[in-house]
């Protein structure tokens, strides 16, 4: 964004210097001045960006899976022993 605003920045300005036609008094003051204050504004918010902030990076606690003890199906008519999450 920042590269872009930057590079039509420069287009527009090297237009209006290849401009033919010379400054003459009363041409239109006004909205040069509003226009500069329009690209101002776009070029200091996009040269402004966002801030990154860099924090401490935060540490889950570590799990594991493993199997647990024992249990009785009676549906199926075995022992199962079925899987469990174990977090420390």
């Amino acid at each position: 964004m920042k590269t872009s605003a930057i590079v039509c920045s420069v287009a527009a300005l090297s237009l209006v210097g290849l401009a033919p036609n010379q400054a003459v008094a009363g041409d239109g003051f006004a909205a040069g001045l509003f226009g500069g204050l329009a690209v101002g504004t776009i070029l200091g918010a996009a040269a402004s960006g966002p801030r990154v902030y860099y924090a401490e990076p935060v540490y889950a606690p570590t799990c594991y899976w493993t199997l647990g003890r024992p249990v009785w199906d009676g549906y199926r008519g075995i022992w199962v022993r079925p899987r469990i999450q174990v977090c420390d």
